[in-house]
């Protein structure tokens, strides 16, 4: 397969502004739930996640019993200077807690968009050494995966077909996990962006900037709806704000985000950073998709309001901070 068969030979400008045009949200398919749920648990240190994820997922609990289910960390690129990657302490917290809820299988899987070698990157971030302990528990690098072609179900983009990895389009739920940051290009990068892993480096290159040139936006919509998410684990622990997703500062939110509908999940995160969500384009264009509205979500755990932390934005990302004690309920 030729990388070009499948890139457009035009790019769509990224669009200014805010708002949403009457065009694009039409394009979206509804799906939203008429309630979501979404539970943020304080997590000070990652040696104590199994405990509070047992929690979070009596709190907020996926259906996967006899299911085959996928994590999709974010797995980039490694430093240890800096909180980029979803912690694999986590990860490993997260897949022992599915087998206890009855889970037939539990697969890690990623596509790293900075790096080609996966095999050294599981083994700097730490999550190779979990997973061997774990010892029941694969990892399937989706850049190098089989794919299989989709049409695009928004049109939102200029791609006229997508090739998703095989291992993910026969996953019964898939499992976001991001780490919790700031974006120099979206704003913010938390369940929804996260999407941007499962395609594949194989056939779209690295930095899979064909996605990019589409609009960052645009693209970030059209998986959440070729790629469905089911559930979100965020790690908020070690968080990232400034000049992320690579090079920020750690801020330490200390809280693990668990969701049953990724839009609120990232609403929710956005407020705990101190960003008004209505105003990442990306999320105002998913609205119909989940709920981002405050109103529709039934808070558990904490509230927002006690673990809220004001992080640092980009200059050109200063308008998304927002009081959430004037849109919250």
């Amino acid at each position: 397969m030729k990388r070009r068969s499948i890139v457009s030979a035009a790019a769509l400008a990224a669009t200014a502004g805010l708002a949403v045009h009457q065009s694009q949200a039409s394009r979206v398919p509804f799906r939203r739930p008429r309630r979501s749920h979404v539970a943020i648990l304080r997590c000070d240190r990652y040696a104590r996640t199994s405990e509070v994820v047992a929690r979070g997922l009596r709190l907020v609990s996926p259906a996967v019993q006899g299911k085959r289910v996928l994590l999709k960390p974010n797995l980039v690129e490694y430093s240890p200077a800096a909180p980029i990657n979803t912690h694999p302490m986590l990860i490993a917290a997260v897949i022992d807690a599915l087998y206890g809820l009855g889970a037939a299988t539990v697969i890690v899987a990623e596509g790293p968009g900075h790096v080609r070698d996966t095999d050294l990157l599981l083994h700097e971030s730490g999550l190779e050494a979990q997973l061997d302990l774990l010892k029941r528990a694969s990892f399937v690098d989706l850049n190098f995966d089989s794919v299989t072609r989709v049409a695009p179900g928004t049109g939102l983009t200029q791609l006229k077909e997508l090739w998703l990895p095989t291992t993910v389009r026969s996953a019964d739920v898939v499992i976001s996990m991001p780490k919790i940051k700031t974006h120099h290009w979206a704003g913010v990068t938390l369940s929804l962006k996260n999407s941007f892993g499962i395609l594949p480096g194989g056939v779209y290159g690295w930095p899979k900037n064909v996605l990019h040139w589409q609009g960052i936006d645009n693209s970030i919509v059209e998986l959440a709806v070729s790629v469905p998410i089911h559930f979100v684990i965020a790690d908020g622990i070690e968080a990232m704000e400034g000049n992320g997703p690579l090079h920020g500062p750690m801020r330490r939110l200390g809280c693990l985000v668990f969701a049953d509908d990724p839009v609120a999940a990232d609403a929710t995160c956005c407020r705990l950073m101190g960003i008004d969500p209505r105003r990442v384009r990306h999320l105002q264009m998913a609205v119909p998709l989940g709920n981002l509205d405050a109103h529709h979500i039934e808070q558990r755990g904490e509230a927002i309001a006690g673990v809220l932390q004001r992080f640092e934005l980009l200059p050109q990302f200063t308008h998304l901070s927002g009081d959430i004690n004037r849109e919250s309920p």
